[in-house]
């Protein structure tokens, strides 16, 4: 299934007809509509037009497109904002009020705007919910966006009292866990408790943590409300939210994505690659500028995956260029067509391209669409026209995205706690998460995304890089499971309340792991030292552990001969970061150990199975022979995968 994103507001009305049926013709499906549309829906305070978004349902249904809503909470209109100033959220970092002029300028504290939001999504959703031509909506438009989820203003500060009152009790117990008595940080009373910004050094680091956990409740407490209306007026239509990259969002994506029907994805593998690989010199980050990272896209639709429980969507799918990276480079020939299949090999339902039509103004005018502003159409157009015809060739959509034996878990915790105690300037959540990831998939693993609550019965092996806050129940359930577990450094090493356990790290996982964390140093990235693996050497850089073992069989061994990775039974800590190769090589000897098959055709060579489908995905700039039985029956594309091309087969009998 494939769909657009359509603005009709930013266009004039005699074109809404040649668009549905141009949309139709080219094999389209879905329309997303209105995200952005609130002061053309409300264009006074009571004021309400929903004419000309009538008029667009219905040229769009009678050329047999199927609309998405999409609720325009994410830009409150100027009138609203002048008369209620208080929806602005305040800036963490400046202590400014967000102004008026783009999107995303509220606060999810404020009373006011949650009253405005549920009723401008009710008065949608009551004229459209049963709606024939309506078959789904999203909810307002990639939270988070833009370091939006927190605020510092005054409804939020409020807020965050009643919410620690609420988890904490009393003040002393609140004193107690985070350890008020350093630095004389005592409070007498929750009134007196601020927000943990603007302070002359860092502030305590469980009072952050705290307000972090907080303004994600409140996120996902608005979400769920906007959602409740939703399903209230439209019951039978599905609900999803498209999400930005996880670790971008600032709140619990899981915790989010509980309330819908399947989560969506906005793809864009050239600025996201541009912005997570800026530090890489010219000569490795140039082979990836055109057709983005071979694990970077791939990365976030296994997390999409995980968020759905199953098929997810791509709601927005990059055409062109982009507007919004530090550098905006054109796809090479045939990327749009390339990252299409990609994300249907992924578990994708459906893909969504952004933006029907280029913007002629504003923000977003150097953003490429299937037509140009000129109504042209754009270089994607005849790759979006091949894309849909291969995936219906291939039937994608009959086969499920089947469990993998890998698994990652993942949790917003992991994140804030790193990011609120770096004590490595080197040492990134998503960075070092990736690495795990990239690993893994060079050895042609299918990898899950799941949470610490999920279901681990069907995994051989679940790779836990950042894991600093446990609990009992996550340790007994690992404890009954039969999978093999690797946990990354850092995990385990905090309370809930961002403390050392009493016992030392791993904390809980002691009752697992026989070892202790007695000591941390942190390097510089371009200072490694070494790590003795398998009568090989490795780099053991940015974060390493002093290890106490007191059982057990040491793997890997510092350069001092220290214990570096340590395995008791099903049970792996590795005590410190290292290199893509430590990780690929040692990730392949426990993936063997267990049976689970792995498959090196070279590190721009990726593989995904979905159902009875193996789609092979060659990123370099050179054709590669894939190494297959001479009766595989290919479906697309043939054995020599030629540069930036895909190959699919049916899946054999037996592994290659």
């Amino acid at each position: 299934m494939f769909g657009i994103c359509y603005y009709p507001e930013q266009c004039l009305p005699a074109q809404w007809p040649a668009d549905a049926r141009m949309m139709a013709e080219l094999g389209l499906k879905y329309v997303r509509i209105a995200e952005f549309s609130w002061s053309r829906l409300e264009p006074t305070d009571g004021e309400l037009d929903f004419a000309w978004l009538d008029t667009v349902i219905d040229t769009l249904a009678a050329q047999g497109l199927e609309v998405v809503i999409g609720t325009p909470t994410a830009t409150p209109p100027k009138w609203l904002i002048d008369k209620w100033p208080e929806v602005l959220a305040v800036d963490p970092h400046t202590g400014r009020s967000r102004g008026f002029g783009s999107r995303r300028h509220y606060d999810f504290s404020s009373t006011r705007y949650w009253l405005e939001s549920e009723r401008i999504t009710g008065e949608l959703a009551r004229r459209y919910g049963s709606h024939d031509a309506v078959v789904g909506w999203q909810t307002d438009n990639e939270l988070g966006c833009h370091d939006t989820t927190v605020s510092a203003s005054s409804r939020a500060r409020d807020a965050f009292r009643k919410w620690c009152k609420k988890h904490y009790c009393t003040i002393d117990a609140l004193n107690a866990v985070w350890g008020n008595v350093f630095w004389s940080m005592e409070y007498r009373d929750f009134d007196e408790i601020e927000l943990p910004v603007g302070t002359v050094t860092e502030p305590n680091p469980a009072h952050s943590l705290a307000f972090r956990r907080f303004s994600s409740d409140q996120a996902i407490a608005y979400h769920q409300r906007m959602t409740e209306i939703i399903r209230d007026h439209a019951p039978e239509k599905f609900v999803t939210h498209n999400f930005i990259p996880m670790n971008e969002t600032g709140f619990d994506n899981w915790s989010l994505a509980e309330t819908l029907d399947f989560a969506s994805y906005d793809n864009y593998p050239l600025g996201r690659t541009d912005i997570q690989f800026a530090g890489l010199p010219a000569e490795q980050f140039r082979r990836y500028m055109r057709t983005g990272h071979p694990d970077f896209a791939t990365y976030y639709h296994d997390q999409t995956r995980g968020l759905s429980g199953g098929g997810f969507w791509i709601m927005e799918q990059q055409p062109g260029p982009v507007n919004w990276a530090p550098n905006n480079p054109r796809p090479a020939p045939g990327m749009i067509r390339f990252w299409t299949l990609e994300a249907f090999a992924h578990g994708a339902d459906c893909v969504c391209f952004f933006r029907w039509r280029q913007a002629a103004f504003a923000q977003e005018q150097m953003h490429a669409g299937l037509l140009r502003p000129d109504n042209s159409k754009s270089e994607a157009w005849a790759q979006v026209a091949q894309s849909i015809a291969e995936v219906e060739s291939l039937a994608c959509l009959a086969y499920t995205a089947h469990v993998a034996h890998v698994a990652i878990i993942t949790d917003a915790q992991g994140q804030w706690v790193t990011d609120i105690e770096r004590q490595s300037e080197a040492y990134d959540f998503n960075t070092v998460q990736l690495s795990y990831y990239r690993a893994l998939r060079e050895l042609g693993l299918d990898v899950d995304f799941i949470s610490s609550q999920s279901d681990f019965s069907p995994y051989k092996m679940i790779v836990a890089p950042c894991l600093p806050i446990v609990d009992a129940d996550f340790v007994e359930r690992i404890q009954t499971a039969e999978a093999v577990f690797i946990f990354g450094p850092r995990a385990g090493s905090k309370t809930a309340d961002f403390s050392h356990p009493v016992n030392l790290a791993p904390g809980l996982l002691q009752d697992i792991l026989p070892l202790q964390i007695l000591s941390v140093e942190t390097l510089r990235a371009d200072c490694p030292e070494l790590l003795h693996w398998n009568n090989q050497q490795y780099d053991s850089t940015i974060w390493r552990e002093e290890v106490e073992c007191k059982g057990g069989e040491v793997l890997a061994r510092y350069d001092d001969g220290k214990a570096a990775v340590i395995a008791d039974g099903r049970f792996i800590y590795l005590a410190t970061l290292t290199d893509q190769q430590f990780l690929k090589e040692f990730f392949a000897s426990r993936c063997i150990g267990l049976g689970i098959p792995v498959i090196n055709w070279g590190e721009d060579i990726r593989i995904r199975r979905r159902g009875n489908l193996v789609f092979a995905f060659n990123y370099s700039e050179q054709t590669r022979k894939l190494t297959l039985p001479e009766n595989t029956r290919f479906l697309l594309g043939e054995i020599n995968l030629k540069p930036r091309d895909v190959a699919v087969w049916t899946e054999l009998d037996q592994t290659p």
